[in-house]
C-alpha cells in the first residue's frame, strides 16, 4: 500500500495545473515588455555561478508555486537525511553519501554511526602520494623507466567522469603525461587506446568497484596480455605497470596487482556519482593533488549552498523545478546541455549517464507505478558546433526542447577575437529562441513572400544562461555537483530513488546467457526467443563462413 501522498494529488500540483493554463499561450515577448525588471530579477548568483533564468516560460507566480511543490514533496527533508546519512537509497538499503567526498578535512559525516571523513581524506592522501611518485618520475616500470603514458579501463561511472574531466581540465593537465580510456567491450577501443604506447612506460588503472565487471575486466585482461608480451610473460610486471580502483581485494590481487596498489572507495558511492572519489584517480595525476583538491572545493562549495540556501534562490533547487515544469506540464521530454567551452566537450556525455540513469524511472520509492513523466532525456554538444547540426529543430522543430548554456567570462586560451565571438553566440542564441522573428519582421527585411513563412521564428523557446568566470577545477566541480543536485530534486519531486539502476540489470544477465550460445563449438540448444534464437545462429553461421 502507498505510503506517500500521490505527486498528482498534491495542491500545488493542482495549482501548477490551473497556472499552466493560464501562462501557456503567454509568449517570452509579452513576458519581458510587460516586466521590465525582469532580466534584473530573475537570477542568481551561488557557489561562484551567475543563473539567468529569465528567459523561461513562467512568472514569480511560477517559481512561488513550484517552491511550494518544492517543500509539498519534503524536498527538505530529503535533503537533509542524504546529508545527514540516512539510507535513502532504499532498494539497495545503502547511504547516498558522495557528499563526503568532498566534506573538507576535519568534518563529520556519519555513516551508521562513524564518521567516514577520515577514511576519504585517507584515501585522499594514497591518491596524492601515488600521484606525485608517476608525475616526479619516480615511480619505475619493470624496466626502470618512468611513466608516460596512463590507461584508465573502466566504464559507466568509472569511465565517463574521468573522460570528461580529464578533458575539461586538459588545460591544467601535465602534458609529459599522456592519458587514454578504454570503456567499450569493442575489441577496437583497447586496441586504438594503447596503439603507439610503450609497455615499458604504461599505467593501468582498471577502475571496478567489484572487480568482475564484463567490459571493464575483459579490457584488463587484454591489458595484462598485452603487457606480458613485451616482458616475456613475467607477471611480476603486472605490479609495476597496473593499479585498481576497488573494493575487492581478493580478485585485485587474484589479478597480479599489488594491492597496496589498489584505492578503495565505498557502497555508499554510485559509479555516476564517483569521480571525485578515487575513481578520479586519473585525474589527479594529470592535474596534481593540489588542483584535484580545488574541484573538490568546488563540488563542496555547491553542495553547502544546496543545503542551505532557500530554495527560491537555489540554483539546482529552481532548475530542477524548472525541469519539471517543462517535462510534466508543457510535456516537454528533452532538455539540451550546450556548453560554449570546447574543453566541455564530452560534458553533455557525463551528464547523460548522470541524469538519466539516475531519474530514468518508472516505480516510485513505494513501489507504485508512477502517472506522470519522470527523467528528461539530457544530451548537448559544445556551441558553436551545434549551432551547424541540431540547432535548426531548437529554432523551428515540432518539439520545444529547454537548453541550458554554459558560458565562461575568460577563455583559458586567448587568440584574437575568438572569444568575444563565441560569446555572441552564446547570447544571440538564447535570445533567438526566447524573442524569435514575426512574420512583419521579416516582411520588412524585403523577403519573397514565398519564403516569409520558412524565415519566421516563432521563438517562446526556454533557456537558461549560466555565467562563470572562468574554466578551472573549481568550477567543474560546482557545475557537476550542481547538475547532481538538479537530479536530486527531480528525485525527490517524482518520489522516484535516484541511486539505483536496476534498469541495466536484465541485458547484461542476458547476455552472460547469451556468451556461451556464441563461443561454444559445437550448436547449442537455444531456449531465448524466436528472433534471438534466429540472430544467434545466422552470427554463428556467417562467422564460420557458411552461406
Amino acid at each position: 500500500m502507498s505510503t506517500i501522498t500521490p505527486l498528482t494529488t498534491l495542491p500545488a500540483w493542482a495549482a501548477l495545473t490551473r497556472h499552466y493554463e493560464q501562462i501557456n499561450g503567454t509568449h517570452l515577448r509579452d513576458l519581458f515588455a510587460e516586466d521590465p525588471g525582469r532580466a534584473e530579477r530573475m537570477v542568481i548568483e551561488g557557489a561562484g555561478l551567475f543563473l539567468d533564468y529569465s528567459k523561461n516560460r513562467i512568472t514569480d507566480e511560477t517559481v512561488t508555486l513550484l517552491v511550494q511543490l518544492a517543500e509539498e514533496t519534503g524536498l527538505r527533508a530529503q535533503i537533509e537525511k542524504m546529508f545527514n546519512g540516512d539510507k535513502i537509497n532504499s532498494t539497495e538499503e545503502r547511504a547516498v553519501l558522495h557528499t563526503a567526498l568532498r566534506a573538507p578535512e576535519g568534518a563529520s559525516v556519519l555513516q551508521d554511526g562513524e564518521n567516514v571523513v577520515p577514511a576519504v581524506h585517507a584515501v585522499l592522501a594514497r591518491m596524492a602520494g601515488f600521484s606525485e611518485r608517476i608525475r616526479s618520475g619516480a615511480w619505475k616500470g619493470q624496466s626502470g623507466l618512468p611513466i608516460k603514458s596512463i590507461v584508465n579501463i573502466g566504464i559507466g561511472g568509472s569511465d565517463l567522469g574521468p573522460v570528461m574531466a580529464y578533458e575539461a581540465l586538459k588545460h591544467y593537465s601535465d602534458r609529459s603525461l599522456s592519458f587514454r580510456f578504454v570503456s567499450n567491450v569493442d575489441g577496437t577501443d583497447f586496441l586504438e587506446a594503447v596503439q603507439g604506447l610503450d609497455p615499458a612506460q604504461t599505467l593501468f588503472i582498471v577502475c571496478s568497484k567489484t572487480f568482475d565487471t564484463l567490459e571493464t575486466i575483459t579490457n584488463a585482461e587484454s591489458a595484462r596480455d598485452w603487457l606480458l608480451k613485451a616482458f616475456g610473460g613475467d607477471e611480476t610486471a603486472i605490479a609495476h605497470h597496473f593499479v585498481a580502483v576497488s573494493t575487492n581485494k581478493e580478485k585485485v590481487g587474484d589479478f597480479g596487482i599489488d594491492v597496496a596498489n589498489m584505492f578503495e572507495f565505498w557502497d555508499w558511492v554510485g559509479g555516476r556519482y564517483s569521480m571525485d572519489a578515487a575513481i578520479g584517480l586519473s585525474t589527479m595525476l594529470a592535474i596534481g593533488p593540489e588542483r584535484f583538491g580545488e574541484l573538490l572545493a568546488g563540488f563542496h562549495e555547491m553542495d553547502v549552498h544546496f543545503r542551505e540556501t532557500p530554495f527560491a534562490r537555489n540554483l539546482p533547487v529552481l532548475m530542477g523545478l524548472l525541469s519539471v515544469w517543462y517535462n510534466n506540464f508543457f510535456g516537454m521530454q528533452s532538455l539540451a546541455v550546450l556548453p560554449y567551452e570546447q574543453y566541455l566537450k564530452r560534458f553533455p556525455a557525463y551528464l547523460q549517464q548522470l541524469t538519466m540513469e539516475s531519474n530514468g524511472k518508472s516505480i516510485t520509492l513505494d513501489g507504485e507505478r508512477v502517472d506522470y513523466q519522470t527523467g528528461p532525456i539530457y544530451w548537448g554538444e559544445p556551441g558553436t558546433n551545434g549551432q551547424h547540426s541540431f540547432y535548426q529543430l531548437i529554432h523551428q522543430g515540432t518539439r520545444i526542447i529547454p537548453c541550458d548554456f554554459i558560458a565562461f567570462v575568460h577563455p583559458l586560451t586567448e587568440l584574437g577575437r575568438h572569444h568575444d565571438l563565441l560569446m555572441a553566440n552564446v547570447f544571440a542564441q538564447s535570445e533567438a529562441l526566447a524573442i524569435g522573428k514575426t512574420e512583419d519582421e521579416v516582411k520588412k527585411e524585403g523577403t519573397k513572400e514565398k519564403l516569409v513563412p520558412h524565415k519566421v521564428f516563432e521563438g517562446n523557446r526556454p533557456s537558461n544562461t549560466i555565467l562563470a568566470d572562468r574554466l578551472t577545477p573549481k568550477t567543474l566541480g560546482r557545475l557537476v555537483a550542481l547538475y547532481e543536485h538538479i537530479v536530486f530534486t527531480q528525485g525527490a519531486i517524482w518520489g522516484i530513488n535516484p541511486f539505483d539502476q536496476w534498469g541495466v540489470q536484465l541485458g547484461k544477465l542476458l547476455a552472460q546467457q547469451i556468451i556461451p550460445d556464441l563461443e561454444n563449438p559445437a550448436e547449442p540448444t537455444l531456449r531465448h526467443n524466436t528472433s534471438t534464437n534466429n540472430l544467434i545462429r545466422r552470427y554463428r553461421r556467417i562467422k564460420k563462413g557458411l552461406s
